[in-house]
């Protein structure tokens, strides 16, 4: 992956950050990766200072482990 798009933040539960210019705003997308061919993508901000907000990567972590809940009751 090339690193000035993803990076892998630390202190989080295997949480990925995307960056994406858009203009003169950068916006942040936060997932994780699943199996070995697949990123899920489920929380997306504007970013406004240099550090990702911890409420955002809460609200990303939460949403990793509810998914990987749904899918092991599939």
């Amino acid at each position: 992956m090339p690193d000035s798009y993803f990076k892998k933040l630390t202190n989080t539960d295997d949480i990925w950050e995307v960056s994406i210019g858009f203009g003169n705003d950068i916006f942040r997308i936060l997932g994780f990766l699943y199996d070995s061919q697949m990123i899920i993508l489920n929380h997306a901000f504007q970013k406004k200072t240099q550090n990702t907000p911890k409420q955002a990567i809460k609200i990303a972590e939460a949403r990793k482990k509810d998914y990987l809940k749904r899918r092991r009751c599939k």
